[in-house]
């Protein structure tokens, strides 16, 4: 009997948790809870950054006004940045990123894309319009953290893709099996990031009267011997 009565002690004990457990889970849910709540503010700051410093500059701007527009304290946001510089930091590097995953990097991977090295350019200026801080960035008006998009993780992850990109259309014959995937690769990024440059600070038309000379360049260094086309002798 007092066996019994035992093993149905053990039973519920095993099977109910204990106040300590279930203050563990409660404190559990509850850091999920701020840390996703912490999230959000995070992001709704640095979504006021990158529009507050896209239209006014580095200079012009304060965490204050920027603060203000996100919803929270000014004492709130350096809970989440050091100071302004590194706030326009993470901004820059937010902005810039988006740009790059949506005009580089899906064009990249996507293999409906056959003149993908050449579609590049034209697909980051038509991402621009939404991002006014890598307008700004790449427009040269923030001189000091220009080549700062040149280090940026998403930049690695467009140069991975082209590469791989490279060494699947050498193997279906389609790119000169001569080249080195990852030394073009880096080289179309670079030069695409270049052009984007000029776009921005020339303005499209510009820019879109060499479109032809830039793809023709793009097919001579890429196509195999037999599957270029002639050039008509001027």
């Amino acid at each position: 009997m007092v066996q019994a009565r035992s093993r149905r002690a053990g039973a519920e004990s095993s099977a109910a948790p204990t106040r300590q457990e279930s203050a563990l889970g409660s404190a559990g849910r509850a850091g999920t809870a701020r840390s996703a709540k912490g999230e959000q503010t995070r992001r709704a700051i640095l979504r006021a950054a990158i529009e507050r410093f896209g239209r006014d500059g580095f200079r012009a701007t304060s965490v204050a006004d920027i603060a203000r527009d996100a919803g929270v304290s000014g004492t709130l946001a350096y809970a989440y940045f050091a100071n302004k510089e590194d706030l326009f930091l993470a901004a820059v590097d937010e902005d810039a990123a988006s740009v790059i995953r949506q005009g580089l990097l899906e064009t990249i991977v996507d293999p409906s894309v056959e003149d993908w090295a050449q579609t590049l350019v034209w697909s980051v200026v038509a991402e621009l319009d939404g991002h006014p801080l890598a307008r700004r960035l790449l427009a040269g008006l923030e001189p000091d953290v220009t080549a700062r998009v040149l280090e940026i993780p998403a930049l690695a992850e467009v140069r991975k893709a082209a590469v791989e990109r490279l060494r699947d259309e050498q193997l279906r014959g389609r790119v000169r099996a001569d080249l080195d995937p990852e030394l073009v690769g880096n080289g179309i990024v670079t030069i695409m990031l270049s052009l984007l440059m000029s776009v921005v600070q020339l303005g499209v038309d510009a820019v879109e009267r060499y479109g032809a000379e830039v793809a023709s360049v793009f097919h001579a260094a890429l196509e195999p011997l037999g599957e270029r086309a002639p050039v008509d002798a001027p």
